[in-house]
């Protein structure tokens, strides 16, 4: 028999409501800060306990709410922001939909204190379970106040799986120094445990919420971008936006995450990844590939332009045209970063600017001949990191792309290479381009695929050891063929190196670990964010090899690093352990030293391998192969993708239809 379909009751209705707007204490934190911002607030206070798990309370200096307004303000869908439909395609609030205030009363106790500006007394009102329990005078001052306790202590189940307090705290103050830089006219304090993390003066300057946020090294590296295009300038050509202002770093002054480009759209705080590809574009060559600068761009788009409804929690919105917005983004960043002189000049798409047309004397050629980091769809490209090239001359952030010891290795010399070697591979075409390794940890393992596309079975896992290989050369200076008695192999250079490597790393680093002393500590600025990590993975690190200490609210002292990393990278071994702070919470919620172990073994294990368009030595493909042959995992580099893909001799046969009717007398 068919199940019955059955209305939900209001209480479940509330918290399946509630999830989705209610993921995690920073969205607490989130829907109460834009409350505050809305209010028309000067001043706003975060402070939380234990990540926000145990306690967060928001207090800001706004409009506040009479005992009416504060009863109408919990229940569902109830809003100031919005009077019919219309109004979403021109909302100039944070909070419109109503729902912020009831869902985390649904989940959580919720207490009110509010009194409206030149009110005479305040209210207390306090929601339990989504109902009203308590609402009376009490005496407060201008403004509102919300206390949330015991998050989700009506559903267990998503308390579970809530991460550490470091964690949780992590993304709260992200939220914080977003809604912070996105307001520089509010004054934003966000405080941990009693410990304040930054508060910042609310003076209406921009590159003051940087400096209390990010410190004073990034600040000072800030250049203004301006609006992209005048008010009621004509040009059809300037794109979709009506402007673009903001702050971006000098290329020099950059991180190994993203996390640190603020992107605001109509000075809502929110992720927009098409604005944040269009900031790295700009910086062409300037920035490594696994380098990111710090920017704060704010993007004006007119009504119609953006729907910022998109989201339960609001986190991202839908430009009408993302085409249009990224152009417009990359053009005036790259902009700024031209009058500041961190870029060289180029001439307009499709047209060549008078400065660029006089013929250079060294190189017999101008104009953009110079500057081939732009792709033919008219955006930049990242940097290639094959042999022979260096993306971070201009990149005093540490890089681990580029170990000072084999950055300059025009040919591979692994430590299993024979000296006997007398054959090269042909060489390859002079147009081919240097190719880019992908280093990028979290990709999923591709699927494999025969010719025809169907699924194959790919890479032999169930083999302990590699089949015995007849090599046959090379193919686009890349992969190794070879056949087998099954048929055919493709072995991928760089990610059978990048294997080698890898497993040889561990052994190195396995047991304790062997630590090189400075001979003088080096010491590192910090971001508010930094600053929080560091407290709480400070002995991770050491187990790690880094000992660093505090020095200072903003900075910290590095004094030992691994003697493996100080081979590997030399002088930027240092600055490794601020990069690595951040990969305790992205890249391991729980924060296990051994899974940032294994992403850093693997990252130093990428640069030093062959690369791709690399024409190798017969001595060097056996060499290569043995030593393949004696890893554990011999089938996938340390990154996730296959290092062998064979080609069945069935698979061959039925691709050239060798079974045609009569085929073999």
């Amino acid at each position: 028999m068919a199940p019955e379909i059955r209305q939900l009751d209001e209480t479940t209705r509330d918290r399946i409501a509630a999830g989705e707007v209610v993921e995690r204490p920073a969205s607490v934190v989130k829907e109460l800060v834009e409350n505050a911002l809305d209010a028309d607030a000067s001043r706003v206070d975060v402070r939380v306990e234990a990540g926000g798990t145990d306690r967060i309370v928001v207090s800001d200096d706004g409009f506040g709410m009479a005992e009416s307004e504060a009863r109408k303000a919990v229940r569902e869908h109830t809003t100031s922001k919005l009077r019919d439909i219309g109004d979403l395609d021109a909302i100039g609030t944070l909070g419109f939909r109503g729902e912020a205030l009831h869902a985390i009363g649904s989940v959580a106790r919720l207490a009110i204190r509010t009194k409206p500006r030149g009110g005479s007394r305040g209210t207390e009102l306090v929601v339990e379970g989504g109902d009203v329990v308590e609402c009376g005078p009490v005496g407060c001052p201008e403004g509102t106040t919300v206390e949330v306790t015991d998050l989700f202590g009506n559903v267990p189940a998503r308390r579970k799986y809530l991460k550490t307090a470091a964690t949780e705290f992590d993304h709260i103050q992200q939220v914080v120094a977003g809604y912070a830089l996105a307001n520089p006219g509010v004054a934003v304090t966000l405080e941990h445990d009693g410990r304040e993390t930054f508060s910042t003066p609310g003076d209406g300057d921009r590159r003051s919420a940087v400096l209390s946020v990010y410190g004073r090294e990034v600040a000072a590296s800030m250049i203004p971008v301006g609006d992209a295009r005048e008010e009621g300038d004509a040009d059809t050509d300037a794109g979709p936006l009506a402007g673009v202002e903001g702050l971006v770093s000098h290329p020099e002054t950059n991180r190994a995450s993203r996390e640190y480009m603020t992107t605001l759209v109509n000075g809502r705080y929110v992720t927009a990844n098409v604005v944040r590809e269009a900031i790295v574009d700009a910086y062409g060559t300037q920035l490594a590939p696994d380098r990111y600068p710090f920017a704060v761009i704010d993007i004006d788009v007119p009504a119609g332009g953006v729907d910022v409804n998109v989201h339960p929690r609001k986190l991202e919105v839908l430009f009408a045209d993302d085409e249009g917005v990224r152009e417009t983004v990359s053009d005036a960043v790259e902009a700024a970063l031209l009058e500041e002189g961190l870029l060289r000049s180029r001439a307009p798409r499709g047209r060549s600017a008078p400065e660029q047309t006089e013929i250079s004397p060294d190189t017999g050629e101008g104009g953009d001949a110079d500057n081939p980091e732009r792709t033919d769809s008219g955006h930049r490209a990242r940097p290639e990191t094959g042999a022979g090239s260096n993306p971070t001359d201009a990149s005093r952030g540490t890089n681990r792309a580029d170990a000072s010891s084999t950055a300059s290795r025009s040919e591979p010399s692994a430590a299993w290479e024979e000296d006997d070697a007398i054959e090269e591979a042909p060489a390859q075409s002079p147009d081919s381009a240097a190719r880019d390794e992908d280093n990028d940890r979290f990709r999923e393992t591709p699927d494999q695929r025969t010719f025809g596309g169907t699924e194959t079975t790919g890479t032999p896992k169930a083999m302990d050891r590699l089949p015995e290989l007849r090599v046959l050369g090379q193919f686009d200076g890349t992969y190794i063929v070879a056949e087998t008695d099954d048929g055919l192999v493709l072995v991928d250079q760089h990610a059978a190196d990048e294997r080698v490597n890898y497993e040889r790393l561990q052994e190195r680093f396995a047991g304790e670990v062997t630590t090189q002393a400075l001979a003088d500590p080096i010491e590192l600025d910090l971001t508010a964010r930094e600053a929080a990590l560091l407290d709480d993975y400070q002995e991770a690190l050491a187990r790690l090899g880094f000992r660093v200490q505090r020095t200072g609210d903003r900075t910290a002292a590095v004094t030992t690093v691994p003697a493996l990393v100080a081979e590997r990278i030399g002088d930027d071994a240092p600055e490794l352990a601020r990069d690595l702070l951040a990969e305790f919470v992205d890249g391991d919620p729980e924060g296990t030293v051994e899974s940032v172990v294994d992403d850093l073994l693997g990252d130093l294990a990428c640069h030093p391998s062959i690369k791709g368009n690399t024409s190798l030595r017969e001595g060097t493909v056996t060499g290569l192969l043995s030593a393949l042959d004696d890893c554990e995992n011999p089938y996938a580099c340390p990154h996730g993708r296959p290092t062998i893909i064979e080609l069945s001799r069935e698979e061959i046969q039925d691709r050239f239809e060798r079974d045609y009717p009569g085929h073999g007398g």
